[in-house]
């Protein structure tokens, strides 16, 4: 089985950064909505999403590195149990023949775990094969697939959690809450939502894409918007309406506002995994009339338009 890390494309001390910026590339190339014709790269997504989900878990990633748990986050026999090559392994002998076979001289390896699983031979118990029901090690019963999703979600909902609802491969809906911190990419799990297996169903995937808007974009935790606003509203100050992603509220603009000052509402933006939230950073654009007669007359009058240089801080 190949190892986890290679699986992603990363190194063994890789840090969390680049597991994710691995698992965001390689997601994309497989992910089942751009490979409808190639089932092999849709299982190849399910395995590295699984890889990425045991990697950014620390507990996992740790138990993992130190050889406790497989790829599939399952503990491991102790020994080496139920591997192939020499020492221990059960049904050694020959096809159809129950029991274990041990490796090393004088049953030095069958002494070892009889004095772990019930005494010595003919002690309590049976020895060795009743501590493991006499025939094996029974594995846990194998859980059904996982199944990835994907979710597109409105910009404007996702800066304010707005919740969701899915549609999962069986025709049931599922409300769903968006998590603090959520970005394009983020990934839930959604437990016991995946397909049907012996030992209980797998669990859904989702992973998150917030849609562009068309006037908003994001910056971190911040939402950004230019904001047109008329000549006489720069130059005397207004009340003006401006959108948010929760609705339309009111903006002061200062009396002699110019084109490119940012002005802040706070807590209008992304909503932070430490509770708080970024804000809406509106940026003023004065809009003036191309073909407005009264305005150019004004203009050729103006004596301040001689004498004044806007561009004198530039040095021209």
């Amino acid at each position: 089985m190949a190892d986890i890390y290679s699986k992603l494309g990363v190194e063994r001390g890789a840090d969390e950064a680049t597991i994710k910026k691995a698992y965001r590339k390689l997601a994309k190339e497989l992910h089942p909505d751009r490979n409808q014709d190639n089932p092999k790269a849709a299982e190849r997504f399910s395995d590295v999403t699984a890889a990425y989900d045991l990697l950014t878990d620390k507990d996992k990633r740790a138990r993992y590195d130190r050889g406790e748990i497989d790829e599939q986050g399952n503990p491991k026999a102790p020994f080496g149990f139920g591997g192939g090559g020499g020492g221990f392994r059960p049904n050694g002998g020959r096809a159809g023949q129950p029991g274990f076979e041990f490796g090393g001289e004088g049953g030095e390896f069958g002494d070892i775990f009889e004095g772990i699983f019930g005494g010595g031979r003919g002690g309590r118990g049976g020895g060795f094969n009743a501590g493991f029901g006499g025939g094996g090690a029974r594995r846990p019963a194998p859980k059904g697939a996982n199944v990835a999703y994907r979710l597109s979600v409105p910009f404007e909902e996702a800066a304010a959690l707005k919740p969701q609802r899915v549609t999962l491969s069986d025709g049931k809906t599922i409300d769903i809450k968006l998590p603090a911190g959520v970005e394009d990419g983020t990934q839930m799990r959604l437990s016991g939502k995946g397909e049907a297996g012996a030992g209980g169903a797998g669990d859904a995937i989702l992973t998150i894409e917030i849609r562009p808007h068309r006037f908003f974009t994001r910056d971190g935790d911040d939402v950004r918007l230019d904001l047109p606003i008329g000549l006489d509203e720069a130059v005397k100050g207004a009340a003006v309406t401006t959108p948010t992603v929760e609705g339309a509220v009111k903006l002061s603009v200062p009396k002699g506002a110019t084109s490119g000052k940012t002005l802040r509402l706070k807590g209008r933006g992304f909503h932070r995994k430490d509770g708080g939230r970024g804000d809406q950073l509106v940026t003023l654009a004065i809009d003036i009339p191309a073909d407005d007669a009264a305005l150019q007359a004004f203009v050729e009058e103006w004596e301040g338009a001689a004498t004044r240089n806007p561009r004198a801080g530039l040095g021209v």
